[in-house]
């Protein structure tokens, strides 16, 4: 979770605001794109805390950074913290409210990284698993290619981790190796 007062405050205030106008899944799609407009522009937060650049400038990013047709309730966020001067808190804020609602929506993060593409067959087996093992919760599923795998597979379920890869058994083979000494 996202520590901070300031982030944590008005997380939660656009959380309850955008269930009050029934728009929080829509806005979660726009926190979504703003996080990810974060992570891939490190400039966005100094831009952001620029006196120099205009709040107008400034409302216009955030807006963009939402995806193509943000709704009133994020537009209404966007006018909040600028008015307050907190647009320097603009990405810990998407975070915090990120981290919020996949709480309150009982969503979990699932990083599945193999050590080859699997066929599409295979990989639903996968999320069969994780459906199966973590019953009641919905998934957001992130996907990857590691060949330092060797082989096999590493699901991440949160902070949950089964290690089903060679490499994986390698090291453990090595672990139990250095112990028996």
């Amino acid at each position: 979770m996202i520590a901070g007062l300031i982030p944590m405050r008005y997380a939660r205030a656009l959380y309850k605001y955008a269930a009050e106008t029934d728009s929080n899944s829509d806005v979660y799609k726009e926190i979504k794109n703003v996080v990810g407009a974060f992570e891939a522009n490190p400039g966005l937060e100094k831009v952001l805390s620029n006196p120099f650049v205009s709040a107008e400038d400034k409302s216009k990013l955030l807006l963009a950074a939402a995806g193509n047709k943000p709704g009133d309730a994020y537009k209404r966020f966007v006018k909040l913290i600028l008015d307050h001067k907190r647009e320097n808190f603009a990405y810990l804020i998407a975070l915090a409210y990120r981290d919020y609602y996949r709480k309150e929506n009982k969503i979990s993060q699932v990083k599945i990284s193999t050590a080859a593409k699997l066929p599409d067959a295979e990989m639903q087996k996968l999320w069969g698993v994780v459906e199966r093992a973590f019953p009641g919760t919905t998934f957001e599923y992130e996907t990857s290619v590691d060949p330092d795998l060797i082989g096999g597979f590493i699901i991440d379920v949160d902070s949950v981790r089964m290690d089903a890869s060679v490499s994986g058994e390698l090291e453990q083979l090595r672990q139990n190796l250095l112990r028996s000494n």
